[in-house]
């Protein structure tokens, strides 16, 4: 991934999009820094090692879009809809984002870092490769996912849903789970041991296992 240097700033203040967008429907090789994205249409928009620094992405539609090698710094947004697109080798940084809509959509070799997302949609997603390090998730809905590869470092996991889906090699044993729903289905999940007990009465429920005093 190349750095700064080699990027042009975007030189307005505001990107809203539209059919004629970037370059052929994309952008390479572009930073916008402290760019408003808000109420924009960029439904099936290219990012190819773009940076998004302070931007604003409130009620932004990116549908189908695709992201790679590209990192999102100190981005806010409430709204964001991530339905169906390709993130690969993407870094999303102290990011304060909420309501994301990211159904459907794939994730590969991403991190998110720090930060808040509340209201995380990522049902019926892919994700391999992923890491979650020192940030708050609240709501984060997996269900019905296909995850492979995916750890939560030090983060705070509010009410995620499990439910039915696929997850290999999903290591929650260093995160903080808070009232988790699903956690029967977490077949081939690393949890730590303390995890397990203060998870027993979640499965138990899950299960109609009857817990007597």
């Amino acid at each position: 991934m190349l750095g700064p240097a080699d990027q042009t700033v975007y030189p307005h203040a505001v990107l809203t999009g539209g059919p004629a967008v970037g370059r052929d429907n994309g952008f390479d090789l572009v930073r916008f820094d402290g760019t408003d994205l808000s109420r924009g249409h960029f439904e099936g928009t290219s990012f190819l090692e773009c940076a998004l620094v302070g931007c604003t992405l409130d009620d932004v539609h990116l549908e189908s879009s695709r992201w790679s090698e590209c990192t999102w710094e100190r981005v806010r947004g409430v709204g964001v809809v991530l339905a169906q697109a390709s993130l690969s080798d993407v870094t999303i940084d102290g990011c304060r984002l909420a309501a994301v809509s990211a159904w459907g959509s794939t994730w590969r070799d991403v991190t998110v870092r720090g930060g808040k997302i509340d209201f995380l949609n990522l049902r019926g997603a892919v994700l391999k490769d992923v890491q979650f390090v020192d940030c708050v998730v609240s709501e984060l809905d997996l269900g019905e996912a296909t995850v492979a590869g995916v750890s939560f470092d030090g983060c705070t996991l509010v009410e995620p849903e499990f439910g039915t889906g696929s997850y290999a090699a999903v290591d929650l044993s260093g995160a903080t789970l808070r009232s988790p729903r699903g956690v029967a289905a977490l077949k081939g999940a690393t949890v730590s041991r303390v995890q397990l007990i203060e998870l027993a009465e979640h499965l138990a429920g899950e299960l109609g296992i009857k817990v007597a005093d």
